[in-house]
C-alpha cells in the first residue's frame, strides 16, 4: 500500500474529527484546515469519497460540519487509507494482481505478497479510536519542568 498525501491527510482529517468533535461529534472542515494546516479545498475533495464509503456524514445548517458515520472503534486506518488511495500495492508487481505469466517462476512474488499482507494486517489492526487518543499532559504545578 503506497501512501500519498491523500492518504496521510485523510487519516489526519478523520483523527481530528474523532478526537475533537463537539458533543454531537461534529467538526467544521474550516477548523480542521486551520488546525492541521491543510488546504480547505483539499479537505473538501477528501470528504466526498469518505462520505461515499460510509465513513463520514455531513451535518447541514448553522453549526454544521462533519461527523463520523461509525464509531471510531469500528473504523480502521486501513479503511481510511483504502478509500483515499484506492487499491494500490507497495510495488508494481503483476504477480500481486494475478496477471503475471511468470508468477510461478518468480521468487519475489511470495515476498511481495507477504509484505502486502503484513502492511494490510497492520493498518487493519489500528482503529481510529486508537489514533484519536490525545495524550494527556501531566504538569506538576510546583515544578513546571516535570
Amino acid at each position: 500500500m503506497l501512501i500519498s498525501s491523500k492518504g496521510r491527510y485523510a487519516l489526519r482529517l478523520m483523527i481530528y474529527i474523532a478526537a475533537f468533535g463537539d458533543e454531537d461529534g461534529k467538526i467544521a472542515l474550516r477548523e480542521v484546515a486551520e488546525r492541521e494546516s491543510i488546504s480547505l479545498r483539499y479537505l473538501e475533495q477528501l470528504v466526498r469519497p469518505l462520505m461515499h464509503a460510509g465513513l463520514l456524514r455531513s451535518v447541514r445548517g448553522k453549526g454544521g460540519g462533519y461527523v463520523l458515520a461509525k464509531p471510531a472503534s469500528e473504523v480502521t486506518a486501513g479503511d481510511i487509507l483504502r478509500v483515499a488511495e484506492g487499491a494500490s500495492s507497495t510495488v508494481a508487481c503483476d504477480g500481486l494482481e494475478g496477471t503475471c505469466t511468470r508468477a510461478d517462476l518468480c521468487s519475489t512474488v511470495k515476498f511481495w505478497t507477504g509484505l502486502e499482507r503484513a502492511i494490510d494486517d497492520y493498518v487493519d489492526g489500528v482503529t481510529l479510536a486508537d489514533l484519536a487518543r490525545v495524550p494527556e499532559i501531566h504538569l506538576d504545578i510546583d515544578n513546571p519542568s516535570k
